[in-house]
């Protein structure tokens, strides 16, 4: 599909760059699994009631995941658009949700950013021990926009210096948070763990083990926000060596590799200190954990982890939005401009700059305004999320719909799996907003209109992509004359689980 410009710039991504390793990676590492861990961990811990089932609410949040990122795989077999949801949904539901499914990816990875790149900067300083500079704002917030600048100028650079430096960052990380598994697990069965420490048990993963199903359902809203950030590997598909394939099958891969990380982490946790003391330092459990599992001063190499981990995904944060705009632009849904692609390194450049910008804008208006407005924004991410992931459920089940009965795998693998996946997703965001609209649940208390900030905050992200995906259609019609489409049977027939 050409990228229309002025210019005489290429009409096309760098094809062929990434293979299924790098797509790999860039999935993993766009969930940030080393931060998701140390900032979530402790919260899912207390809100399970009796503490020891965080296992368990990890392994159902996977469910939704997995199921969802079936319907990204079925849906890039047949649509391989670096604008992923909002190409798919524009076909199967029409332009009007398209467009919104594309707005809510922008808008959530801009709110991400900011909180990615507190962390970036506040671990910046304190691996390097300067602790008055970490208590500072100013300092914490000029070191994050220097990351954002960073990772924002290597997106432009080129996809595949992009994927080499995934690769390093992920790899440290990793292998951090598999050293503190093996450590702490050693030093619980040789008695050498604290007076909190359990023996560690396969009961841990049972979810009816939890008294209430409030509970289930508010660790369940956590537990999808950390594996959040898979479908980045399916952004590249166009750049990739097996566009059709690769990207889907590393997007569901993806999803089973943070499980076991997941799992295994919190394990080891929960049997090394005990709930007690994860919920009492559930703002940063790895830093809080370091010095005793690994002592001074290897307990840096957890800092490192957290670093490593906002840092990468800051820099695959950045590439979903430059790709969706991109695909918004030569779809004629955006300012053409957002389209161009840089005739040397082959990468959506203007889209990728335009976003490192606003997300240093955010990140800079909501530090001045409030940190708490920081966090209370990225208590709305959630709504973002189940937004566009239950919009593709439901896209590939309405694409598909005429192949459903092709086969027994068919229907189950293509329709019943990301209609209930989407379904899930839905139920969530129902009760996300529930839950956002107490003031209560806000990291200030505050009310605003009687209302909790981050439902104001979701809400009226989504009610601006309205208003301008309205104001877009005033002057640009063409792409809203678009009409619903099904998938092309033989397509449907060459899927996996989609002959008869």
């Amino acid at each position: 599909m050409a990228v229309e410009s002025g210019s005489a710039a290429p009409d096309t991504l760098k094809a062929g760059a990434l293979g299924f390793v790098s797509n790999l990676v860039i999935g993993i590492a766009s969930t940030a699994p080393g931060y998701s861990l140390a900032a979530t961990l402790g919260f899912i811990v207390a809100v399970t009631g009796i503490g020891l089932q965080a296992p368990a609410v990890l392994l159902v949040s996977f469910v939704p995941m997995l199921l969802i990122a079936a319907a990204y795989y079925y849906m890039n077999r047949a649509d391989p658009d670096c604008g992923t949801t909002f190409s798919w949904v524009t076909r199967a539901m029409g332009p009007y949700l398209g467009w919104m499914g594309g707005w809510a990816i922008v808008v959530a990875d801009i709110i991400v950013m900011a909180n990615l790149a507190q962390i970036a900067g506040l671990y910046s300083f304190l691996l390097v021990g300067w602790d008055s500079a970490a208590a500072s704002t100013a300092a914490v917030t000029a070191v994050g926009v220097a990351w954002i600048v960073i990772m924002t100028a290597i997106c432009v650079i080129g996809i595949e210096l992009s994927a080499r430096t995934q690769v390093g960052l992920l790899g440290a990380e990793v292998l951090t948070l598999a050293a503190f598994v093996v450590v702490a697990l050693v030093k619980v069965a040789s008695g050498d763990a604290g007076p909190g420490s359990v023996d560690p048990s396969l009961s841990w993963l049972n979810p009816f083990a939890i008294d209430s199903f409030s509970a289930l359902v508010s660790g369940l809203l956590l537990g999808i926000f950390i594996y959040w950030g898979w479908d980045s590997t399916v952004t590249v598909n166009e750049e990739s060596a097996d566009p059709t394939e690769g990207p889907g099958k590393a997007a569901i891969l993806a999803t089973v590799m943070l499980l076991l990380i997941y799992v295994l982490v919190a394990f080891a946790a929960q049997a090394y200190a005990g709930p007690k003391e994860l919920i009492d330092n559930a703002d940063d459990v790895l830093s809080a954990l370091g010095k005793d599992v690994f002592g001074t001063p290897l307990d840096k190499i957890l800092i490192i982890a957290v670093l490593t981990s906002a840092a990468a995904s800051t820099q695959t944060t950045i590439l979903p939005t430059a790709r969706t705009s991109l695909s918004m632009a030569r779809a004629k849904a955006m300012p053409r401009r957002l389209g161009h692609i840089h005739p040397r390194y082959l990468t959506p450049d203007v889209s990728t700059i335009l976003m490192g910008a606003l997300s240093i804008a955010w990140y800079v208006l909501l530090t001045i305004v409030s940190e708490n407005i920081l966090f209370d924004s990225l208590a709305a991410l959630g709504l973002m999320i189940a937004f566009y992931y239950g919009l593709t459920g439901y896209a590939c089940v309405i694409y598909y719909r005429r192949e459903l009965t092709r086969s027994v795998k068919s229907f189950v693998l293509i329709g019943v799996a990301p209609l209930l996946g989407a379904a899930i997703l839905t139920a969530v965001f129902v009760k996300s907003c529930i839950d956002l609209a107490d003031p209560a649940n806000s990291e200030s208390g505050d009310s605003w209109l009687g209302i909790g900030p981050p439902l104001i905050i979701g809400i009226g992200f989504l009610v601006l992509g309205v208003v301008l995906m309205l104001w877009w259609r005033f002057g640009h019609v063409e792409f809203f004359r678009r009409k619903p489409e099904v998938v092309d049977p033989a397509v449907a027939a060459a899927a996996p689980g989609g002959d008869a």
